[in-house]
């Protein structure tokens, strides 16, 4: 019996200990990256830059939903439509409040769904579904609601938002595709009467193609303008993209990732990396949506960068594809950076006069414009080398898998793994083990000596 108190009190401290601790650093940054709150005002906004209608094009809608829409599902479809120039591209959402991306990116949608349905008298040609979250029923609601509307238009789920299109019901009888967590987390399991593949990039099934994990979603809307516009036109934008496995999108079939132990990583960085860098990102007119979008998904999605974005623009930012993006700090009142990004490959011009006026403010941090010398490489390259070096390899290799980006060209240099990251657990375990035996010789043994002084006495 003794025995078995005995392993109850190191097992229990140990879970209570390390267990508690872990869960409320993980749970805190998850929430962070899908739910980051907005601490500064909104400032009173006088407009929202909307691209011209032509009506003898057809018209994409891109969702946004509350509290947040998936960064990279949202910004890089968006993008790549109205590269073209081929479609109406529009950020459309159930009302034309604020919204975010996660990681922290808050940006104006052209139109409300009312709005859309009035201007063009009938369903979008095209509707790309990123991953939103479906926690909160009241506010998602309306969202399922009008892809149902809209059921007999061209439907784009990319990675997760594959879960939110098997939510209303159209994907049933059907073959899809979703991120590869969702498999091995059993979320597919929702929808059982769809056929769910995980050995694809994307899935093309009647009016319907799915996509897997966020680049596998170039791959989808590569296959869909390839199919709309020509081989040609999806040739030009990877091509101006520097993508480099256009391949995928003649044969999406790939050796499927699964969760395993280099998912370790990802959750020691989510729990135990306290101490996370602060990165401001320079917003500024005409910047690249897609190029902007790396940032937030590779050092904010790492759960090792708290991003905020930075201007002193009193009105939105608008992109190079007319997103408005909204800033949530002016540069007299940043919070204290490690790093400062300017994201883009043209930021150097595009962005001088801004990087002039932090620079006049008097901020420590020097801008880092962190795509310059990457003119010829993918977007992504940049940021997540450098990862690497911020934090460690293992760190930017998780990125890249998480990423299901499958290039082989990249470097990575840094330390091998995060001390940090594995350093508190092992202190953790080490103080849960002196805690229990503590606890062991001060109560336990203590009492189990006290009894045989009694007996030995009568």
């Amino acid at each position: 019996m003794k025995v078995l108190v005995r392993v109850v009190v190191y097992v229990m401290t140990f879970v209570i200990l390390f267990g508690g601790i872990s869960a409320f650093g993980y749970i805190g940054s998850n929430k962070g990256y899908w739910n980051p709150t907005r601490q500064t005002p909104i400032p009173a906004l006088q407009g929202v830059s909307v691209p011209e209608h032509n009506p003898k094009k057809p018209t994409v809608a891109v969702l946004l939903s509350n509290p947040t829409t998936e960064v990279f599902d949202f910004m890089v479809p968006y993008q790549m439509f109205a590269m073209t120039e081929a479609y109406n591209v529009y950020a459309v959402a159930p009302d034309k409040n604020i919204k975010t991306l996660t990681g922290g990116l808050d940006l104006m949608p052209h139109y409300s769904f009312d709005e859309l349905d009035r201007l063009l008298g009938k369903s979008p040609d095209l509707i790309v579904i990123p991953a939103m979250p479906m926690g909160d029923e009241a506010k998602y609601k309306p969202v399922r609601e009008w892809i149902q509307k809209h059921s007999d238009t061209k439907l784009l789920s990319i990675c997760a938002g594959g879960l939110n299109l098997a939510d209303t019901g159209l994907l049933k009888g059907k073959e899809a595709t979703t991120d590869w967590k969702s498999f091995d987390y059993q979320e597919i399991n929702k929808y059982p009467e769809t056929k769910w593949r995980r050995d694809v990039h994307y899935v093309a099934d009647g009016n319907i193609v799915s996509s897997a994990a966020l680049t596998s979603g170039i791959d989808a809307v590569l296959y869909v303008i390839s199919q709309q516009l020509g081989e040609p036109m999806a040739e030009k934008i990877a091509k101006e993209m520097n993508y480099p496995t256009y391949h995928f999108v003649k044969n999406p079939k790939v050796d499927p990732y699964y969760v395993d132990r280099t998912e370790m990583i990802f959750t020691f960085n989510q729990a135990f990396q306290w101490n996370k860098k602060s990165a401001g990102v320079l917003l500024y007119n005409g910047m690249d949506d897609g190029a902007l979008s790396t940032i937030f998904d590779t050092y904010a999605a790492s759960g090792t960068t708290k991003v905020y974005t930075i201007s002193d623009a009193k009105q939105p930012i608008v992109t190079k594809y007319h997103l408005n993006l909204v800033t949530r700090y002016q540069m007299a009142n940043a919070p204290k950076l490690d790093r400062m990004f300017v994201p883009g490959v043209e930021a150097e011009s595009l962005a001088a006069a801004d990087v002039k006026q932090w620079n006049e403010k008097g901020n420590n941090v020097v801008p880092e414009l962190i795509h310059s010398g990457y003119e010829d490489r993918f977007m992504f390259d940049a940021p997540l080398e450098d990862l690497a070096k911020q934090e460690d390899v293992l760190t930017a290799k998780y990125g890249l898998k998480r990423l299901e980006y499958r290039a082989t060209n990249l470097s990575f240099v840094g330390n091998p793994f995060s001390f940090e990251a594995f350093g508190i657990p092992v202190l953790l375990s080490f103080a849960a083990l002196l805690i229990a035996f503590y606890i062991d010789r001060r109560f336990i043994r203590k009492v189990k000596r006290g009894r045989h002084q009694s007996l030995a006495r009568s």
